[in-house]
C-alpha cells in the first residue's frame, strides 16, 4: 500500500513539476530566447518584461488618448498619429523601422518594408490570421478569422453576394436609406437654411439601415436592437484588447464576461430567427434572393445539392457568424469612411466645391435617379475617398502569425511569431509618400493608386491580396452614393464646437462626434 501511495505521490509531483516548467518556459524562458534570436537579426525593442511585456505601457497610452479632451489639430499629422497610434509611433521613433513589441509574453515584429508586407499578405498559408482574442470572437468571427480550406469555402459561397452585378441591384436600397437621412437633415435646417448638427450618429444609423435592408431585407427600425447590442459589444471587446489575456479568463464570471456572453446569446438568437424565417419562405417558394442573406443562402443550398453533402456548405451556426460580421463590419467601416470624408471636406472647402461640381455635372441635380454607371464616373470623389482612407483608415493595423519557421526577406522567423503591419504608420510615412505624406492632398491619386504608390504596397486600407476585404466594393459604392446625395443638397463646414479627436473603437471614429454646420442648397 505504501509503495502505491509513494508511486502516486511521485507521479503527482512529476506532473506538477512538468506543468510548472511548461508555464515557466512559456512566460520566461522562451520569450528570452526569442528576444535574443530576434535582436541578433537586427530587430530592436524594449526588453521583455515578465508576463505583461509592453501591454501595461500600451494600455496606459491608449487610455490617456481616450481621456484627453484636448483638441487635436486636424492639419497636424504628427499630432493625429501620436493621438491614435501613440505606442507604435513611439516604438518606430525609438527603435527604427523593424521593431519588437511584447504582447504579453508573445513577441510581435513590426515591419515597414513594402516588399516584405507584400509577401506577408500574399502568402496566406505561410502568414495566417492570428488566433483572435476570444472576447473579439464574441463580436464577430466568420470569414475574417478562418484559414485554409474552410476560409476558401466560405469565400466561394459568399463571393456571389458581392459581385458588382448584385451590388447594382442594391443601389435602390442605398438610395432609400440616404433619402430618409437627408429628409431629416432638411427638416433641421428648414427654418433658416442653416443648422449645426452632429452628423456622426445619423451616419451610423444610415449605414446600419443600409446593412439591414441589403443584408436582410428589413429596415433599421427592425434591426435597431441588434445594432445597439453590437455597438456595446465592440466597446467591451476594445476594453478586453487593451489588457493582457490570460488563457481561460473568459470563463471567469466577471461583470464584463457575463455581459459579453449575454449579448452574444441574444444577437445569435435574433439572427437565427431571421434566418429561420427566410429558410421557411424559401422552401415555400417565397424566398427573396436579392439581399445578401438570400444570395448567400441560395449559394449555400446549390453547393450542398451539387455535392449531395452538407459538409460542402455552411452550417446554420456558420451562417449566423457571417451575418454578425455583416452587421459589424458593414456598418462600422462605411460610417467611418463617410464621417471622415465629411469632416475633411468641411476643413478643405476647395475640395468640397470640386466634388460638388463633379457630382452635379455627372449625376445632375437631386431630382434625377443615380445609377452605378454614373457613380463610377466620379473621379474627384474617388480621389477624395482614397485620400480619406489613407489618412483615416477604418483599421489602423493588421497582424499575422508565421505558420511555420520561415524566411521573410533577410529575416528568419520562428513558427508562431506575430508580424505587425502598421497601416496608419505606413500611410503617413514620408519616406514612402513624400514630404506631404501627413497632409490631405487627394491630387496624389489623380492618376490612380498604382501611380500614387509607385507600384509599392504602401496603401492597404481594406487589407490586400487574396484576403482583401470581401465587402470593399459594397462599402465604397454605398459611401459614394451617400456623399453624392449630400453634396447635391448641402454645403457644410466644421462647427466651432467640433473637437477633432480620432479614437479607436475597433474602427477609427470621431470620439466627440462630428459637429458640422449644414447649409441647404
Amino acid at each position: 500500500m505504501d509503495a502505491i501511495t509513494n508511486t502516486f505521490a511521485l507521479s503527482c509531483a512529476i506532473v506538477v513539476v512538468l506543468c510548472a516548467w511548461k508555464i515557466v518556459n512559456m512566460i520566461w524562458v522562451r520569450p528570452k530566447k526569442l528576444e535574443k534570436f530576434l535582436k541578433n537579426q537586427g530587430f530592436k525593442g524594449n526588453k521583455y518584461r515578465f508576463l505583461f511585456g509592453d501591454m501595461k505601457e500600451l494600455s496606459m497610452m491608449f487610455q490617456q488618448s481616450k481621456s484627453n479632451s484636448k483638441h487635436i489639430d486636424i492639419d497636424d499629422g504628427d499630432e493625429v498619429l501620436s493621438h491614435v497610434v501613440g505606442f507604435p509611433l513611439q516604438s518606430l521613433k525609438k527603435h527604427g523601422r523593424s521593431y519588437i513589441t511584447w504582447m504579453g509574453w508573445k513577441p510581435r515584429v513590426t515591419i515597414m518594408d513594402p516588399e516584405l508586407i507584400k509577401d506577408v499578405l500574399t502568402k496566406i498559408n505561410d502568414f495566417q490570421k492570428l488566433k483572435s482574442n476570444p472576447f473579439v470572437m464574441l463580436l464577430a468571427s466568420g470569414i475574417v478569422t478562418l484559414e485554409g480550406d474552410k476560409w476558401a469555402k466560405h469565400r466561394k459561397l459568399m463571393n456571389p453576394a458581392f459581385h458588382m452585378e448584385k451590388l447594382k441591384n442594391m443601389v435602390s436600397a442605398f438610395h432609400l436609406s440616404c433619402d430618409e437621412m437627408i429628409g431629416k437633415w432638411e427638416n433641421f435646417v428648414s427654418s433658416n437654411g442653416s443648422s449645426e448638427l452632429d452628423v456622426w450618429p445619423h451616419l451610423q444609423t444610415l449605414t446600419s439601415d443600409v446593412i439591414s435592408r441589403t443584408a436582410f431585407g428589413s429596415s433599421y427600425e427592425e434591426g435597431i436592437h441588434i445594432f445597439e447590442l453590437i455597438r456595446e459589444q465592440s466597446e467591451l471587446a476594445m476594453e478586453a484588447l487593451q489588457s493582457l489575456y490570460i488563457p481561460g479568463s473568459r470563463f471567469l464570471p466577471t461583470k464584463r464576461n457575463r455581459r459579453m456572453q449575454a449579448i452574444d446569446k441574444e444577437v445569435k438568437w435574433s439572427i437565427r430567427s431571421i434566418i429561420d424565417k427566410r429558410l421557411k419562405a424559401m422552401k415555400a417558394g417565397e424566398g427573396n434572393y436579392h439581399d445578401l442573406l438570400g444570395i448567400m443562402l441560395e449559394s449555400n443550398i446549390k453547393e450542398v445539392e451539387q455535392y449531395q453533402n452538407k459538409t460542402h456548405g455552411m452550417t446554420i451556426d456558420e451562417v449566423i457568424e457571417e451575418c454578425k460580421l455583416f452587421y459589424f463590419a458593414g456598418q462600422e467601416t462605411t460610417s467611418s469612411l463617410i464621417v471622415w470624408t465629411m469632416i475633411l471636406l468641411s476643413r478643405h472647402q476647395e475640395w468640397q466645391s470640386r466634388a460638388r461640381e463633379e457630382v452635379l455635372n455627372v449625376l445632375g441635380d437631386k431630382d434625377k435617379d443615380i445609377d452605378v454607371d454614373g457613380l463610377n464616373h466620379l473621379k474627384v470623389v474617388n480621389m477624395i475617398f482614397y485620400e480619406v482612407l489613407r489618412l483615416y483608415p477604418p483599421v489602423t493595423g493588421l497582424a499575422r502569425g508565421a505558420a511555420k519557421d520561415i524566411t521573410l526577406g533577410r529575416f528568419t522567423l520562428p513558427s508562431g511569431l506575430q508580424i505587425g503591419l502598421p497601416i496608419m504608420l505606413i500611410h503617413y510615412d514620408e519616406q514612402l509618400w513624400g514630404s506631404d505624406a501627413k497632409k490631405f492632398n487627394p491630387e496624389r491619386f489623380s492618376e490612380g493608386i498604382s501611380k500614387a504608390t509607385k507600384n509599392q504596397l504602401i496603401y492597404f486600407p481594406f487589407s490586400w491580396g487574396p484576403r482583401i476585404c470581401i465587402g470593399q466594393n459594397f462599402s465604397l459604392l454605398e459611401a459614394k452614393l451617400a456623399i453624392a446625395m449630400i453634396l447635391q443638397r448641402f454645403s457644410f463646414e466644421l462647427s466651432p464646437s467640433y473637437v477633432h479627436s480620432p479614437s479607436l473603437v475597433l474602427t477609427l471614429q470621431p470620439q466627440y462626434g462630428a459637429h458640422l454646420i449644414l447649409h441647404k442648397l
